[in-house]
């Protein structure tokens, strides 16, 4: 449920309030005033933003949006479209867009001032130029192939857009959305969201005012979802997805005067490691983690570092959260985990193979230390020195037990 939220905030939210003011009498006085100043500011802050941050993919769809939105303002500013240029800029803008930062959202982030960086640049600078060349050869034929009938179905009279600009929109969203769903990141989110502000602008045929202004909205939430991009990568440990300790410090200035920290520990972790290799143990730190994520009572877990985690209970007093971490002990306890080969398929096997090498099933347990706040330890630091002293005990008294 929270990945689905996170997929609506902020970027269906920003498209439904452009839509609105577009489309709703008393906010359409407030879109002009936007329209003057809104495309410049947003490319400045996000070629500002993106080179700061290192992310390319946003200067290159900032650079994109402005070009495209600008080219439509000269050859194409309203409606009938009348003349071969019109027609020309306004489909090719339609079909090349979505093309375009389908590709971006896909990309990985390789810098500006790199050859892979010099070479996406030329690839978007050759597209406009290869639509001038084409419509000055033979503008007929290029307006043939922009609108070519690819189904043999008739489209909607109010969708101002051909059929292989609609195909590439539904292409991109497909694509942007599964990419979501597989890493459930900002980016993702952010690059679909403009994608849909984009298809609005382009295949419903507003004026102009009104199709520059979500296209604003499109480089708006591409920059808000690149800031949250850059905000997760500080917060969020890549390798399990919990929050990381810089999260977890924040967190502790924030609790009340009822609460309990709980510490964590992967037991003989180390030479798992060591036996199994790093990318073992690192299958193994995602599992616990998992297991973490889900811990009830209204638990809150952390990656502390290394194969330490640890949970805080807002509002609970120690023996209240022991239930519920000591449930958490006994499923990562009953949860075989199998080492399987460096040459694994890339689906897991239905049938799991047995014996002292890949395939074994092996049993992984945590340690917890658990301490709360008291008249003894009435800083957040102190009680989670505490919780540790408690896991050092449980760890010394033979591990896969929860110490207070």
């Amino acid at each position: 449920m929270k990945r689905w939220i996170s997929f609506f905030i902020p970027g269906g939210i920003l498209l439904g309030a452009a839509l609105a003011m577009v489309g709703l009498e008393a906010l359409r006085p407030l879109v002009l005033p936007i329209v003057r100043v809104a495309p410049p500011v947003i490319l400045a802050c996000a070629v500002l933003i993106g080179w700061r941050f290192n992310r390319s993919s946003l200067v290159f769809a900032a650079l994109i949006l402005a070009f495209a939105d600008r080219a439509l303002l000269v050859w194409a500013p309203g409606f009938p479209l009348e003349n071969d240029p019109g027609m020309i800029a306004y489909h090719a803008a339609a079909l090349l867009l979505p093309l375009n930062l389908m590709m971006l959202s896909l990309m990985q982030e390789r810098g500006f001032f790199t050859s892979r960086g010099a070479a996406r640049m030329a690839l978007i600078a050759v597209q406009p130029l290869a639509v001038v060349i084409f419509a000055r050869t033979d503008p007929q034929a290029l307006l043939r192939w922009l609108s070519y009938p690819v189904l043999p179905v008739t489209m909607p009279e109010r969708i101002l857009i051909h059929q292989p600009a609609l195909l590439a929109f539904c292409l991109a969203l497909l694509v942007v959305g599964v990419g979501f769903v597989r890493h459930q990141g900002a980016k993702e989110s952010g690059f679909f969201w403009a994608l849909a502000a984009l298809l609005a602008a382009l295949a419903a045929g507003f004026p102009a005012p009104d199709r520059v202004f979500l296209f604003s909205a499109a480089g708006l939430i591409l920059l808000v979802s690149i800031i949250e991009a850059s905000h997760a990568m500080a917060f969020k440990d890549e390798l399990t997805g919990l929050p990381a300790r810089r999260a977890l410090k924040e967190d502790l200035l924030k609790l009340g005067n009822r609460y309990t920290l709980a510490m964590v520990d992967i037991d003989h972790f180390k030479r798992f490691n060591d036996r199994h290799g790093h990318d073992v143990g690192d299958q193994v730190l995602r599992m616990v983690a998992a297991k973490l994520s889900g811990v009830s009572g209204g638990g809150r877990a952390f990656r502390y570092g290394g194969e330490e985690f640890t949970v805080i209970f807002p509002g609970k007093y120690a023996d209240q959260a022991q239930i519920h971490l000591e449930e958490l002990r006994r499923e990562v306890e009953s949860s075989r985990f199998v080492i399987r080969s460096r040459k694994r398929p890339r689906r897991k096997p239905k049938c799991v193979k047995t014996g002292g090498r890949p395939g074994q099933a092996v049993s992984i347990t945590v340690s917890i230390g658990m301490a709360s706040r008291n008249e003894k330890h009435t800083k957040p630091q102190s009680v989670l020195k505490a919780a540790d002293k408690a896991l050092y005990r449980a760890k010394k008294q033979g591990r896969n037990r929860l110490c207070a």
